[in-house]
């Protein structure tokens, strides 16, 4: 794993106008196309990934890839 660069500009994935600690999932872009993961109630556990994997990941998401995983009526679907 790579290490994690101090002083990452954190983002937080939360819903508009959320608050308390969460659970929430944060990501930061560091040197070297590096892309930081973390889950705000464990950010001492760290993923790390490229950013060409990240950019991937996202049109994944955009294109509706994932959508088998959202979670309908307290259930999660299944593909």
């Amino acid at each position: 794993m790579a290490d994690v660069p101090i002083g990452l500009d954190w983002t937080r994935a939360a819903p508009e106008g959320a608050e308390g600690p969460g659970p929430w999932i944060e990501v930061a872009f560091g040197p070297d196309d590096l892309v930081h993961l973390r889950e705000t109630s464990a950010p001492e556990n760290v993923v790390t990934t490229t950013r060409k994997k990240w950019d991937a990941f996202v049109l994944g998401v955009q294109a509706g890839e994932f959508d088998h995983f959202a979670e309908l009526d307290g259930q999660y679907a299944t593909p």
